[in-house]
């Protein structure tokens, strides 16, 4: 097999304007009439300073997760490429609009164009790389000449504060504390909303290209529990009970279908894992990380920087931190998209050369998950 595999082009969508950290409670709401304690906090060391958000200041929608995936797609066509081109859509999303029809159905049949084949990923952050990697091995074993794969998150409306009244007002009654617990305000104040697409083909653009060398992905689910979940409850024995082992009125007095996040269990294994696989992916490629001349990780906060710059180099595999290159601060987690948004912003940023070498990292805390990629300017 000697076909090889290019992202000719990149796009973005992000809806309506930056949203200031002064400003979030303003478009998500107050929990029981009470600022959040966690907020200032976690920003702090989050250190996002705007994100964008599918909502109006009133917390109305303003696009769904299908019309941020295919506005971003819609984006990357051009008179050159266009919707009747594609060969193959595949998306992945954390927060798709609906259980059913598949989130990439919902996006073809936003943008019309011809019959095609399909592919969705469910998950979270690793569910864009997923999606990425699908359209990859399509191109690479010649099943399509082309792909089009998508990472997007609408997950705003999962953190509005009105979700989580019932909740409240329960332990109210119970005479508990009612502050939200941690799990869950933690969460609200680290995600939000867009869409990154990317154009694969089996031949490089006249511009700029990225050469896909090789796309890695891993679970560590076999060895670790739940880390954050949603449209379940953890156990004591770490098992989860889905949504559907509860009565209808648990579902708001517990706020089921809220995200949660295990802070403890994140910070104890969500770095050394990662720093782990890379290892082993450094000897099974056999590739010097000396010769990386862009690495962009995926962090969902900038607190994991350091640990992980740490970790790496008491790993004996150190990056430089003058190699590095996210976007987190400005755009926020936008967990499926982040990868597609880092990418096509150091793409169009006029700092690559031909021959750079772009690694990739993407790890995913639900039930930790990593993916990493090796691309080559051309």
């Amino acid at each position: 097999m000697n076909k090889e595999v290019f992202i000719t082009k990149l796009s973005k969508y992000l809806p309506n304007k930056a949203i200031s950290n002064d400003l979030m409670e303003k478009y998500l709401g107050i929990i029981d009439n009470k600022p959040s304690l966690a907020r200032r906090i976690v920003l702090k060391n989050n250190g996002i300073l705007s994100r964008y958000y599918a909502l109006d200041e009133n917390g109305k929608t303003t696009h769904s997760n299908t019309d941020l995936t295919s506005l971003a797609v819609l984006v990357l066509l051009d008179k050159n490429f266009t919707k009747k081109n594609i060969q193959l859509l595949s998306c992945g999303t954390t927060s798709p609009d609906q259980l059913l029809p598949s989130h990439a159905a919902m996006v073809h049949g936003a943008i019309k164009g011809e019959s095609i084949e399909l592919a969705s990923f469910s998950g979270a952050c690793c569910s864009g790389i997923q999606a990425l990697k699908f359209g990859y091995l399509s191109v690479l074993a010649g099943n399509s000449n082309n792909a089009v794969c998508t990472g997007s998150e609408r997950i705003s409306r999962w953190l509005l504060a009105k979700n989580f009244e019932r909740e409240t007002e329960n332990l109210h009654l119970l005479h508990e504390n009612p502050y939200l617990a941690f799990e869950k305000d933690f969460i609200r104040w680290m995600l939000s909303d867009g869409a990154g697409a990317a154009l694969l083909q089996n031949t490089p653009s006249s511009h700029m290209s990225l050469k896909i060398e090789w796309l890695d992905i891993t679970s560590y689910a076999n060895e670790l529990e739940t880390c954050m979940y949603a449209g379940a409850e953890k156990q004591k024995d770490a098992s989860l009970s889905g949504w559907s082992e509860f009565e209808s009125q648990q579902w708001l007095n517990k706020s089921i279908f809220s995200l949660k996040q295990d802070v403890k269990l994140l910070s104890e294994n969500i770095v050394n894992f990662g720093c782990l696989y890379l290892k082993e992916i450094l000897n099974k490629r056999k590739l010097n990380i000396n010769d990386i001349n862009y690495f962009l990780p995926h962090l969902s906060s900038m607190f994991f920087k350091k640990k992980i710059f740490d970790a790496l180099t008491e790993a004996k595999i150190p990056i430089p931190e003058e190699k590095w290159f996210t976007n987190l601060t400005k755009v926020g987690n936008v967990g499926a998209a982040s990868a597609y948004l880092m990418l096509e912003e150091l793409l169009y940023s006029g700092k690559l050369k031909k021959g750079d070498k772009i690694l990739l990292m993407v790890p995913e805390s639900a039930r930790f998950s990593y993916a990493y990629s090796l691309l080559t300017v051309c």
